[in-house]
């Protein structure tokens, strides 16, 4: 009775035994390294005669060659004796044939030719391998010329293609009868399979075939690569066949393809879509146990010619401007390839070309939606002069334009929106659809949704444009798009789909825009759509409430994006009602100035909330709109910025926004009395500022006394600069020599005071205004110098200086880390 050990006591056995065959090995191998060093023993230098020393008393240190393993020599040796083999072969073929007898030439080719392969045989049998390698190649090589001997002497009158064609397929067949039967040798069997590429594909070109049996041929050829590839003895034959097998069918593919797309019936793309067909099932057929990257790309080609040929057949049949849907259509049926007994990297491949095809679509489709988002833009120039002859077209400035290659954009997209909506809507039956080919993710459900959304959008906002519609109803359509996607943004947020939240906010944002643009060819609409925007963005900032939302970071996103949006229409609007009440520019700057007004109490309402930031600086920006505008005329410029200083001011209150706020209410204030001075053609602006400086001054002397912490810039940065900086205006303005004299005495005495007191405020005001004034009384020779110069100089020095501070970098950057460490130790 035999006995069987458990299997952990067979396991440990089993683990023994081959530990002890390892270490037997390791014994074999060492051996053998001994015994291949004692064969071949080192160049030993001959023995030095008697009284000398031996050369190992004086050992130059010389960089010695790594040496070359024997079998490398004896590769490249016999590559290169094979090589120079065939070059003199093809010389005497090519050159010196004309000088012998057709049978001395016939007799000397194929002796050569016989010795060549008879040779390999003999070498393999004494373990020759690399030299029968090498006589193999030339034997091949002079088969090839003996074909090409063949054809000048016994078929001079043979067509050349037809000939070749008939050859490639014979010397196919000899070399891979020859490879097969000296099995050693690696070359024959690839170079068979390279030849048999040409011969389906010369016979067609010899017999002046049409495009539809060239691309056959590609195709037949290679549907036979495939069948090598997968029965093909050797490796370097089954990639050759690969290889081969790739480029004959995409070449047969893309002909098969260019006849699909150029057919002008059904009839005539029958035979193209046959051929797709066929070259589809070849590509399935070539990847049926092939690695995962060949078989997904197969499926890919084998979907996409699927497509190509049943879609090129329907679209023969139905209008032009119809092609796309077709090909949608085809695509979005290739689908059903989840429930195909496929391979699964194969059906992943058949997926993502139905993936690409839909993608193809959805960017033809892309061209209207540009249009009609970008279309407005053309008529900025001409704001509120009306809709030519009243229709959406006409406002975008397309009237001219040839809509009908685009008249299907709205149904490509909303087709592609709702399947991807619905695989959003019911995603746990598409994973169970589609898990023997893919296993979708939990990411993948946002993408659609979002994918759904903005495809969705993009739909209806193309729809009034394609159909042209009136102005009053594209504009309508747009404005309701923007209130339905700030509604899903809220919804979405509340939900804590991010995905689709963000693509809705972003649609939204970017549909208020095109509305907005839109709305500006009539001043109705203008009023009308700003004002909608400015209560739809309003309300869903507040409807949004960050403390409920599973999202906190898109929530906040939204608010803030809502807020800020809702400001900017406000701002559009205030500026339409300035241009209604037709007033100039600057005196419409006061109405801007309502929106930073309303931002500022908002700002203290909301205390700190999360849009209160970007509320405030949107309003900032209007602020900024609104001197803008009024830079035109001085005293409405002077009025304006004392109100922004008013509301600067107004927002220093709040402890949070005091530090910059305060700075910003000095300096406008500081600047509107600037203004007010220039306009009212006041030449003597010390008269008005020195009153205001030396109190300040005096201020700041006492906080630096009762607060010795307290900057200098606080204490007395203010004062100086409301008389120095408008000063230095007057000086450069003033053509005479005591302001300047005065001011410059008045800096230098104010730097030294800094330097000595160690006074940042004062040190770096003082010399700010010394340097100018120093270079407004330096200009003039300036000016002559640089004038009297020879052109190339001033470029020269400052090359020069360029060159200088570069060399010097190091040095340089370490003195002004020295003045930057300086300056910061002053108060």
């Amino acid at each position: 009775m035999e006995h069987v050990p458990p299997p952990a006591e067979e396991l440990a056995l089993l683990d023994r035994e081959l530990a002890r065959l390892d270490a037997r090995r390791m014994q074999l191998l060492t051996r053998r390294a001994w015994l291949l060093s004692v064969l071949q023993p080192p160049a030993t230098p001959p023995a030095a005669p008697p009284g000398r020393p031996g050369p190992a008393a004086f050992t130059p240190s010389f960089p010695s060659a790594a040496p070359v393993p024997p079998r490398s020599a004896q590769n490249v040796l016999l590559t290169l004796g094979g090589l120079l083999l065939t070059i003199a072969a093809i010389a005497f073929t090519l050159v010196s044939w004309g000088q012998m007898g057709i049978g001395g030439r016939s007799a000397v080719l194929a002796l050569v030719t016989v010795a060549a392969l008879a040779t390999p045989a003999v070498l393999l049998r004494r373990g020759l391998s690399s030299t029968a390698e090498s006589l193999g190649a030339l034997a091949l090589v002079l088969m090839v010329l003996d074909a090409y001997a063949l054809h000048r002497v016994a078929a001079p009158d043979t067509g050349g293609l037809g000939f070749a064609s008939a050859a490639s397929a014979v010397l196919a067949v000899l070399w891979a009868a020859y490879g097969l039967g000296l099995g050693k040798l690696r070359l024959p069997l690839p170079m068979a399979v390279v030849s048999v590429q040409f011969t389906l594909v010369l016979w067609t070109w010899a017999v002046g075939a049409q495009a539809s049996v060239f691309a056959g041929a590609l195709l037949l050829t290679a549907a036979l690569d495939c069948a090598i590839a997968l029965r093909g003895k050797g490796v370097a034959v089954r990639t050759t066949a690969t290889v081969g097998g790739c480029l004959s069918g995409a070449a047969g593919l893309l002909v098969a393809l260019a006849l699909s797309v150029t057919a002008g019936t059904p009839a005539a793309a029958v035979a193209p879509g046959a051929l797709l067909l066929a070259g589809a099932a070849v590509a399935l057929f070539g990847v049926w146990r092939a690695p995962k990257e060949f078989a997904v790309a197969g499926g890919l080609s084998a979907g996409l010619a699927v497509v190509a040929g049943v879609g090129g057949v329907l679209r023969a049949g139905a209008d032009t401007d119809w092609s796309v849907p077709v090909y949608l259509l085809c695509g979005l049926v290739l689908l059903t390839a989840v429930r195909a007994p496929l391979p699964r990297p194969a059906g992943q491949g058949v997926l993502w070309a139905s993936g690409v095809v839909v993608a193809g679509s959805v960017l033809s489709a892309a061209p209207a939606v540009g249009m009609t988002l970008m279309g407005p833009v053309s008529r900025l120039t001409a704001v509120w002069s009306g809709v030519p002859q009243g229709r959406a077209r006409g406002a975008l400035g397309l009237e001219g334009m040839e809509w009908s290659q685009l008249s299907t954009a709205p149904v490509i997209l909303l087709v592609v929106a709702g399947l991807t909506g619905a695989a959003y809507r019911w995603w746990a039956w598409c994973v169970r659809a589609a898990g023997a080919v893919v296993s979708p993710r939990a990411a993948w459900r946002g993408a659609a949704g979002a994918s759904a959304l903005v495809l969705g959008w993009a739909g209806l906002l193309v729809l009034p444009v394609s159909l042209d519609a009136p102005y009053t109803v594209a504009v309508a359509v747009q404005a309701l798009l923007v209130a339905a996607l700030l509604a899903v943004t809220v919804r979405a947020v509340r939900l804590g789909a991010g995905p689709v939240a963000s693509a809705a906010l972003v649609c939204a944002v970017v549909g208020a825009v095109s509305a907005g643009t839109l709305s500006l060819a009539a001043e109705p609409a203008t009023y009308g759509v700003f004002g909608a925007l400015l209560v739809l963005f309003g309300a869903a900032a507040v409807v949004t409430r960050a403390d409920a939302a599973p999202a906190a970071r898109v929530t906040r996103l939204m608010q803030a994006v809502s807020a800020c949006a809702a400001v900017v229409c406000a701002m559009v609007l205030a500026g339409a009602l300035g241009a209604s009440l037709e007033l100039a520019t600057y005196r419409a700057a006061p109405l801007m100035l309502v929106v930073p007004t309303v931002t500022v109490l908002l700002g203290a309402r909301l205390r700190g909330g999360p849009p209160t930031l970007p509320v405030e600086l949107t309003g900032a920006v209007a602020a900024v709109v609104a001197v803008a505008m009024a830079v035109p005329d001085a005293p409405f410029l002077a009025l304006v910025l004392a109100l922004c200083g008013v509301l600067a001011a107004g927002t220093a209150v709040r402890a949070e926004r005091r530090p910059a706020a305060g700075y910003l209410a000095v300096v406008l204030f500081v600047l509107a009395t600037w203004v007010r001075l220039s306009a009212s053609d006041v030449s003597a602006p010390e008269a008005y500022t020195l009153p205001v400086t030396l109190p300040a001054l005096v201020v700041g002397v006492l906080r630096r006394r009762r607060d010795p912490a307290a900057s200098s810039w606080t204490a007395y940065g203010a004062g100086l600069a409301a008389t120095l900086v408008p000063s230095v205006f007057a000086a450069w303005a003033d053509p005479s020599w005591v302001r300047p004299l005065l001011l410059g005495l008045a800096a230098l005495v104010i730097t030294l005071a800094g330097a000595r007191l160690r006074l940042q405020a004062l040190l770096l005001l003082g010399g700010a205004v010394l340097a100018m004034d120093a270079l407004h009384e330096l200009a003039p020779y300036v000016i002559q110098v640089v004038g009297a110069l020879p052109r190339w100089l001033p470029p020269a020095l400052a090359g020069l200086l360029l060159l200088v501070v570069g060399a010097t970098y190091e040095q340089r950057l370490r003195d002004a880390r020295r003045v930057k460490d300086a300056l910061g130790r002053m108060r």
